[in-house]
């Protein structure tokens, strides 16, 4: 009996139970061309400054998939500031530095792959930083545009967030973003690829910077 027509049967019925796609139903981040800062976002004179990081109850998470399954992750450590105004938000700015080399995932096997010149290259790239080039307030949904340099690729990144101004400034987002717009090309096994987007999830708890 033909192979094709023995195995088409399981062949389909692994397509139909695969793995869902994390980012199906997620906002789908734009991608183009590194911008220039806006002139309507540099931070005003009022202007105050918030900071961040890994240990303050921030955090910069991802979760990517592929057919067989999915994975989880993100960076122990980052730093950042948010230089904002309350009475005008539009001119806030955000400046985020990822240190790569400190990422994690739930597979320690899969950490060593990541980091290499497959996905991440930390060896050659070990910073990531996120600075915003515009802002723009609708409510508690902001759209926040800026220059995400990964990878040593820098591209232009816009993506919505709810965002709490305060004592401190809070932000949180859920967005997908495509891997291979910064030259992450690796495919995956022929019968297990890679999807090309990823979910990213943004946890800020800015406090004032003393």
């Amino acid at each position: 009996m033909n192979r094709t027509i023995l195995f088409a049967p399981l062949f389909a019925s692994l397509v139909a139970f695969g793995c869902d796609d994390p980012s199906k139903g997620k906002t789908k981040a734009t991608t183009g061309e590194a911008q220039p800062q806006s002139a309507n976002a540099t931070p005003s004179a009022a202007a105050q400054t918030f900071a961040f990081d890994g240990t303050s109850g921030s955090k910069i998470e991802w979760v990517g998939s592929k057919f067989s399954g999915k994975h989880e992750g993100g960076f122990r450590s980052f730093s950042g500031k948010v230089q904002l105004d309350p009475t005008a938000p539009e001119k806030g700015k955000v400046d985020v530095e990822i240190d790569t080399t400190t990422l994690y995932t739930d597979s320690e096997k899969l950490v060593g792959h990541l980091l290499s010149a497959d996905f991440f290259d930390a060896k050659n790239h070990p910073k990531a930083r996120f600075v915003s080039t515009d802002v723009k307030k609708s409510a508690d949904t902001w759209t926040i545009t800026g220059n995400l340099t990964l990878r040593g690729v820098t591209k232009s990144v816009t993506f919505p967030a709810k965002v709490k101004v305060g004592d401190g400034v809070d932000a949180d987002a859920e967005f997908a973003i495509n891997r291979k717009d910064f030259g992450m090309e690796y495919k995956g096994k022929a019968d297990d690829l890679i999807r090309d987007d990823v979910v990213v999830k943004l946890t800020i708890r800015s406090k004032r910077a003393s």
